[in-house]
């Protein structure tokens, strides 16, 4: 199933989007672009709010940018989804019902759960 899901999850990424990180995390970090763009959560960079396709856009650009410093998942978080390189302001993510959280600890939360069901 997990093989299946991640075939999916590759489909429908530019390849280009994750060849660069090591292949043992490619599966991690395709699944946290994933579940960014078909979130309903909202990211605010910045002051301006974007719903998940286009903050999962922005990860990608960012992430095409830092390639060669990614060796972990953990990396592709604090170098593409985490603060702007240009105001130094940390993301914020919010969903429904829940509290503002920096895209930081939600990007990390969510990996804890991808992997302990790995």
């Amino acid at each position: 199933m997990q093989k299946v899901f991640a075939a999916v999850i590759f489909s429908t990424l530019s390849c280009s989007a994750v060849a660069d990180v090591p292949v043992d995390k490619r599966q991690e970090v395709s699944h946290l672009i994933e579940f960014v763009k078909t979130s309903d959560c909202i990211v605010n960079r910045n002051g301006d709010d974007h719903k998940g396709k286009d903050a999962a856009k922005h990860i990608i650009k960012k992430y095409k940018h830092y390639r060669d410093d990614i060796k972990t998942s953990e990396d592709f978080i604090r170098l593409s989804a985490t603060k702007s390189t240009m105001s130094g302001k940390m993301y914020k993510v919010r969903c429904p019902g829940k509290s503002e959280l920096t895209t930081k600890d939600w990007l990390l939360g969510e990996l804890k759960v991808f992997r302990r069901k790995g």
